[in-house]
């Protein structure tokens, strides 16, 4: 396993995050592909065994059970000081609006769950999930920076935002001398390309780091076509962010699978490969010991430039997909996607 810094942050990071999504007590039958306290445990036995120290939860992912896996299986196998624990937090809910909770009060609250789900006295990096229309930024950020100065966390991301979000709360946070983001996690990969615009630039200049989600888009670009599985059959989350352009992408995934027998390498290898010349560390999902195997292979795969340019070369603008594309101003009194079961994340 390779390291790096996370951005502007004092955090070392395995090269590879491990995605804990699919961890969880899947009580609501919602994602067939959800795997039990057991699985998760193996799964993230093997990630530390690899030398990955990075894991991403979310207190939305299965109504916060897979922080209280990774909080159990971390205590049981790792030193707390040796992990770099990243969770997130929603927004507001129209129930806490209407009783008047405040933004500062929310991240407190939502906090203080994480770290009893994952009994843990802080997380290294907190992450606003996703952007509040209905909360002022200044107390998303003046909340974060309480719960940093109380030792609560380390360092603060934001998640499923624009360049110009995250570039109008940190000039915020500068001014106001708060904490300041020092990651992005945004949907990117080597079909999805839409960060490239702003984002990337964006991060690059201010050193921001890029932990992208849906590194494997949902697997297409880790398994041929007729490699069906459950999660490709029957994950409609997935389907609504990827069919709309499955005829062009599949150029893309075709040029994957070539460098992929050429290199007698896995597809997933080369899809990461070229995904590790482009951002930090990214959230890769796994919920077979296999895929954290695969990933983990990937940091010590170089392509070369002819290899990299060969599979960009195909690629033809994307419409906003997954939240981006549902997380709108117009969208702003949409309750169902602000609880903290939500599974749409």
């Amino acid at each position: 396993m390779k390291y790096t810094k996370l951005g502007n942050s004092d955090l070392t990071v395995s090269r590879i995050c491990l995605g804990c999504m699919g961890f969880g007590d899947n009580k609501r039958g919602q994602h067939s592909w959800t795997v039990d306290e057991d699985r998760s445990r193996e799964i993230i036995k093997q990630a530390l065994d690899l030398g990955v120290n990075f894991f991403d939860t979310a207190i939305a992912y299965q109504s916060g059970t897979s922080e209280q896996y990774v909080g159990r299986a971390v205590r049981d196998y790792a030193k707390r000081g040796d992990v770099i624990i990243a969770t997130k937090f929603l927004p507001r809910t129209r129930e806490e609006i209407e009783s008047g909770i405040t933004g500062q009060q929310h991240v407190e609250r939502m906090l203080n769950k994480s770290l009893q789900n994952l009994n843990m006295d802080h997380v290294d990096l907190y992450i606003y999930h996703m952007w509040d229309w209905n909360t002022p930024i200044y107390d998303i950020l003046d909340g974060l920076n309480r719960v940093v100065k109380a030792g609560k966390v380390r360092y603060i991301g934001i998640s499923n935002c624009f360049a110009w979000q995250i570039a109008k709360a940190n000039a915020l946070a500068e001014k106001e001398g708060f904490e300041k983001f020092v990651s992005v996690q945004g949907h990117y990969n080597l079909i999805f390309r839409e960060e490239e615009r702003e984002m990337v630039p964006f991060c690059e200049e201010d050193n921001i780091a890029l932990t992208p989600y849906s590194a494997l888009a949902s697997g297409r670009l880790s398994r041929k076509a007729d490699e069906v599985t459950k999660r490709l059959q029957e994950d409609a989350y997935a389907k609504f962010k990827y069919d709309a352009t499955k005829a062009q992408d599949e150029i893309i995934i075709s040029r994957v699978i070539e460098l992929a027998e050429k290199r007698n390498v896995t597809m997933t290898e080369i899809s990461l490969a070229w995904l590790l010349t482009k951002t930090t560390s990214p959230v890769v999902g796994a919920t077979k010991l296999h895929h954290i195997a695969g990933a983990a292979k990937a940091v010590d795969l170089e392509l070369t430039d002819e290899e990299i340019k060969y599979l960009e070369e195909p690629y033809l603008p994307h419409p906003l997909a997954g939240v981006m594309a549902q997380n709108k101003p117009e969208n702003r009194n949409n309750k169902h996607v602000w609880s903290t079961g939500s599974q749409r994340i």
